[in-house]
């Protein structure tokens, strides 16, 4: 196996929207708008958190590590992508490649961790709510966030080291908007089966092991909620979860189905145009359903608005 410093390639060439080179203005401004949108939405999410003390309680704590991690995700993939929608040549380097793959897996595994912590959140709130402020006290929560980073951090270190060591000696075309792992792979002179199913089994443990715990979570939620007397208080209690449930289904749902076929039936464009909704609209949804149509966020957010304009 050659070094990263041995290989041919220095740059990688994108050509994720080659195909749509009539629609690439349209795409620009759609994409644009989103991305603004979802910038906009998260800043609002985490200002709202800050400035208001109802707010601060470990799920909202966690909400607001969530919205960070959706700009942060959204920052290493579209401002890049929306620049190669006007650029006659689309290319990137081979470190900033790699730099791009480590950061959006660092982002995304950490996501999936995060994801199992505000579930075990959701667990303590409802099944043992006497005893949730001593359980998910500050040192808690930032524990879990700070194993959550952990965890992505060694995942994504290992993924993008496999990758970026193997010699890239044939093509240097990326049927991709972004260096991501599947698209590299392809473009690899030649690599392992070791070194493939490493990447597999990291990208499924990534996956299974948070949604098994979440599953966990949920097991005891309902169990807990099927015991409580009326029905309005199952209700409220299976609402306060409800949010997080789309949030994993949606998560999980578009994650299993990229990773999870390193090798498969569908074109480059097909792969791509999956990516899209997972890279560009799935962060833009998240905070949308978690938070703004939460009733007490939208509380704190007229509260911090009222507050916001009697100041000025």
């Amino acid at each position: 196996m050659e070094c990263v410093n041995e290989t041919l390639v220095r740059e990688f060439v994108f050509l994720g929207f080659s195909s749509l080179a009539g629609l690439q203005r349209l795409l620009l401004a759609a994409f644009l708008l989103v991305y603004l949108f979802t910038l906009g939405t998260n800043a609002i999410i985490i200002s709202t958190i800050v400035l208001d003390r109802a707010l601060h309680t470990p799920m909202y704590f966690f909400l607001t590590v969530l919205s960070c991690f959706e700009t942060c995700y959204t920052f290493v993939i579209v401002p890049k992508m929306l620049v190669d929608l006007l650029a006659q040549k689309k290319t990137i380097s081979f470190l900033g490649c790699a730099m791009q793959m480590f950061s959006f897996l660092f982002l995304g595994c950490s996501h999936s961790f995060l994801l199992a912590a505000m579930g075990y959140d959701r667990y303590v709130a409802i099944c043992d709510p006497l005893r949730y402020t001593v359980l998910m006290g500050h040192g808690v929560c930032v524990g879990l966030v700070a194993a959550a980073c952990a965890c992505g951090f060694t995942v994504a270190q290992i993924i993008t080291s496999l990758v970026f060591h193997l010699p890239f000696h044939s093509s240097n075309q990326l049927h991709h908007f972004f260096c991501d792992i599947s698209p590299v792979l392809k473009v690899a002179s030649y690599h392992t089966h070791f070194s493939q199913i490493v990447i597999i089994m990291l990208c499924a443990l990534v996956l299974i092991i948070p949604l098994l715990l979440i599953l966990v979570s949920y097991i005891r939620i309902i169990s807990a909620i099927l015991q409580f007397p009326s029905t309005v208080g199952r209700y409220k209690a299976f609402s306060t979860c409800a949010s997080h449930l789309i949030i994993v289904i949606v998560h999980y749902g578009c994650a299993s189905f990229i990773y999870l076929r390193l090798k498969s039936n569908y074109s480059s464009s097909q792969d791509a145009l999956i990516s899209v909704s997972y890279t560009i609209l799935t962060p833009l949804f998240n905070p949308m359903i978690y938070s703004l149509r939460n009733k007490e966020f939208k509380s704190a957010l007229q509260r911090v608005v009222g507050r916001t304009i009697c100041l000025s």
